[in-house]
């Protein structure tokens, strides 16, 4: 079997705060294969953005910092790159979609500049091929009149329009992995659907793997290969989708399943909050970080931290118990 494109081993991100030391990410490991859609889901605090700024190399320092682990993409490690390996990677191998793209665009810019700039950039071309690309790529996207489009600014745009030049932007360049932060948080639903719709389509044509970083499990069960259920910035679940979606082992993941309306027939079915707060990632439990909402939490869980094991093939939970016992 050929390695995987990606491959995240023990990565460990802290950020300095009033309060102290905080540990967003802890020991998160997980691969990413050639062509394979990977989602990473949990709740907002869990882990999931920080996670994907890690790996990009984005995270702010000061206050954060990469404390441990390595990130190894076609065979390299990331972190041992130089800054010009590093840039000459993001945009180009790597592109990654943000989730508030009125802040990710630069206003002062026609939006024609902002797509052909990484051809250009990247690929060397000179700016008028640079912008025939970009032309082609708003077509790729859907974006209507897409030469009268380029000289627009990103205010001209309606945010699902917006949504799609950064779709454009991130393709420009062929990226072997294309990291998507909750692409459609600031959309309606209708459009939403129609964002996650082209990417996966676009990523299915040109081969790319995909990211996905979202809360919305319904998204989920629809555009991923492989689950990575986070909570107090670890890996607590993680599985092949459908395998997921049918016998959860994590009670966090069950906990998830339970509080989201469901359209398959069982009506009467209640929805079930998963009760309190997500932890304080400043002052995370001696034990289990889920354990003060579990409702089948023992006295292991509050004591000793459970390692992430394999329960059955390609499934794997870090739990000392069994969710569907």
């Amino acid at each position: 079997m050929a390695p995987p494109l990606l491959q995240v081993r023990n990565l460990t991100t802290r950020f300095n705060s009033e309060r102290g030391q905080l540990t967003a990410v802890d020991q998160v490991s997980f691969d990413i294969a050639e062509g394979e859609t990977v989602a990473i889901v949990g709740e907002s605090g869990s882990g999931k953005s920080v996670t994907a700024l890690s790996i990009m190399r984005l995270i702010p320092s000061p206050p954060g910092r990469i404390e441990a682990g390595e990130v190894l993409f076609e065979g390299k490690d990331l972190f041992k790159l130089n800054d010009a390996e590093i840039r000459a990677i993001r945009g180009n191998r790597i592109a990654m979609i943000f989730q508030e793209p009125m802040s990710s665009l630069n206003p002062a810019l026609s939006v024609g500049l902002q797509v052909a700039e990484p051809v250009n950039l990247h690929r060397g071309a000179a700016w008028a091929k640079a912008y025939a690309a970009a032309r082609e790529l708003l077509g790729r996207v859907r974006i209507p009149d897409a030469a009268r489009r380029l000289a627009s600014f990103p205010h001209q745009y309606s945010g699902g329009m917006r949504q799609r030049v950064m779709i454009a932007m991130a393709l420009a360049c062929q990226p072997r992995l294309i990291i998507a932060d909750e692409p459609t948080t600031a959309l309606d639903v209708t459009v939403q659907a129609q964002i996650l719709d082209l990417i996966k389509e676009l990523t299915r044509e040109t081969g790319s793997s995909l990211l996905l970083i979202t809360h919305d499990l319904g998204v989920v069960a629809r555009y991923a290969d492989r689950v990575a259920v986070m909570y107090g910035g670890r890996i607590v679940e993680t599985a092949p989708a459908r395998v997921l979606y049918k016998a959860p082992r994590h009670p966090y993941t069950l906990g998830l399943m339970a509080s989201v309306p469901r359209l398959d027939g069982e009506v009467g079915r209640r929805l079930v909050p998963i009760e309190g707060q997500p932890p304080d990632l400043a002052e995370l439990p001696p034990g289990c970080a889920f354990s003060p909402r579990c409702r089948i939490a023992s006295e292991p869980c509050r004591t000793a931290r459970p390692p992430l094991t394999e329960h059955a093939p390609q499934h794997w939970k870090a739990c000392f118990n069994d969710a569907r016992a």
